[in-house]
């Protein structure tokens, strides 16, 4: 390797990483990669070492604490081969499972600490790896019965990797974490890998990028999961590097009331926000909308927290909205998300591959509440929330979120306050008339243009949506008790024979 190609970034292996860490590992250098066990450092140092088999380079993994019948299991569930990649075992004979004894088989509790160094090295000088992984420190620091004693003999480990111009992840699972600056300060760069375990729903992960020497990378928590195929990192998402040119257009629902309320419709670029009682319409108006872009072929999205995609394509197509041709065409993608089980890096990794990688234009996320509610130990939300609006408008995509309020009528709160990181803002309410319960929509927010401030009744039957004129006889709207006062001459009349409301 040439002196302009020391230290240059190689990859990683795993998907999503090579972005957090600005293009990958730095190659000839020594890399730290700690977390508690379960966390995903071993599926890491797998990837990492396929990596270079694809690449043609040489791949040792050197461990201390597993044997290699185990390794092979873990490569055999996320359907790898660990082919022409050397395994070199330091376990004692008792805890190793290959028959076949292929390794040498080493008790590390018989051996002085600077045997079993030169051990691990004379392996390297046999192998002539250019990618290594040393699983773990843990037995090295158990040996050395002190700190000085223990950084000396990495300190040794990480010149002679340098020597041999190969690129070293080492894997260290806290197992003291007073010795964390020891390893912090000789290392090119630090990874720490996190689990956490909410009260309920599945383990998260999460890493952080301590340190990297002499590269531009990517800091903060960066969601991830480990799933057949092995990890995949979610970067942290942030608007400010992700600007694309688009021409602003006026996005019209086919409905010219409703588009008349909002003063032409919604605007290309913008997110607006549904809010409203649970059953009060939310929904059908966020499929009027998207399926009118659907006619115009544009691709869109749903994320659903709330609904399976079985009910939302039957609710659809009572509503007059056929969405499954669509779905079938690859025209709309369908995300159902089970709030318990995902990061909030996960859903808006979802939601980048979709616009970037599937060209779509049209979002729509049902619901917020939903989603909330599930992650109440997950105090930055709304930051993320945030983000990811202002991403989706610099990406020239329409956003429309819906978010439940609490309760059905009287006075009503939402559980997250998103008015202020929305271009518009569409509040529904229930309100009573002639004995009948009735729906009403007004637009109290919209920053690219004109709307109107007025009141309509809507209505959803079999042939989609319908919205009235405006309704003058109106008092405590905004106290989340409608009362309308006047004759009803301006109220929707039932559309033929159906008589929903």
């Amino acid at each position: 390797m040439t002196l302009s190609q020391d230290a240059a970034p190689i990859p990683t292996g795993v998907p999503g990483l090579d972005h957090v860490l600005g293009g990958g590992y730095a190659a000839q250098r020594a890399h730290l990669i700690e977390g508690r066990p379960g966390c995903g450092k071993t599926t890491l140092g797998m990837q990492f070492l396929l990596d270079g088999k694809k690449r043609g380079e040489r791949g040792l993994y050197i461990t201390l604490s597993e044997s290699k019948r185990e390794l092979l299991s873990v490569a055999e569930r996320h359907g790898w081969s660990l082919d022409d990649i050397d395994i070199y075992e330091l376990v004692p004979p008792e805890l190793s499972l290959d028959s076949e004894k292929q390794q040498s088989l080493v008790h590390s509790s018989d051996l002085e600490l600077g045997e079993t160094v030169r051990m691990a090295l004379a392996e390297i000088e046999r192998v002539q790896p250019t990618r290594v992984v040393f699983d773990s420190l843990s037995e090295i620091r158990l040996l050395s019965h002190g700190s000085l004693r223990y950084r000396r003999q990495v300190l040794a480990l990480k010149s002679y990797f340098l020597i041999n111009d190969a690129t070293v992840l080492m894997l260290d699972d806290l197992s003291a974490e007073d010795d964390d600056l020891n390893l912090h300060s000789i290392s090119h760069a630090v990874i720490r890998l996190e689990q956490n375990t909410p009260s309920y729903g599945a383990s998260r992960r999460r890493l952080n990028v301590i340190k990297m020497r002499g590269t531009q990378y990517q800091g903060g928590f960066h969601d991830f999961v480990i799933q057949r195929g092995g990890l995949r990192v979610f970067p942290r998402l942030v608007a400010a590097q992700h600007h694309r040119a688009f021409t602003p257009e006026v996005i019209v629902s086919g409905v010219p009331e409703l588009d008349g309320v909002l003063g032409g419709g919604l605007h290309r670029g913008t997110s607006t926000l549904i809010i409203g009682p649970s059953g009060a319409g939310k929904s059908t108006l966020a499929l009027s909308y998207l399926s009118a872009a659907l006619k115009r072929n544009e691709k869109g999205l749903v994320v659903s927290f709330d609904e399976t995609m079985g009910i939302l394509l039957q609710r659809a197509a009572g509503l007059g909205m056929d969405l499954a041709p669509h779905l079938s065409s690859g025209l709309l993608q369908v995300e159902q998300v089970d709030p318990a089980d995902v990061s909030p890096g996960e859903v808006s990794g979802k939601v980048r591959d979709a616009v970037e990688n599937d060209g779509v234009r049209f979002v729509v996320i049902d619901s917020l509440t939903g989603y909330m509610s599930a992650m109440p130990d997950q105090p930055y939300l709304v930051l993320q929330m945030h983000e990811m609006l202002t991403y989706l408008n610099q990406q020239g995509v329409v956003t429309i979120l819906i978010l439940a309020q609490h309760g059905m009528v009287g006075r009503m709160e939402a559980p997250v306050d998103l008015t202020y990181v929305s271009d518009a803002v569409i509040m529904l309410r229930f309100f009573e008339a002639a004995g009948r319960v009735r729906r009403a929509l007004s637009v109290l927010k919209k920053r690219t243009g004109a709307h109107e401030d007025t009141i309509r009744e809507f209505r959803i039957d079999s042939q989609g949506l319908r919205v009235g004129e405006p309704l003058v006889d109106f008092r405590g709207v905004l106290s989340g008790v409608p009362i309308f006062e006047g004759d009803g001459k301006r109220l929707l009349r039932d559309r033929g024979s159906d008589a929903s409301s």
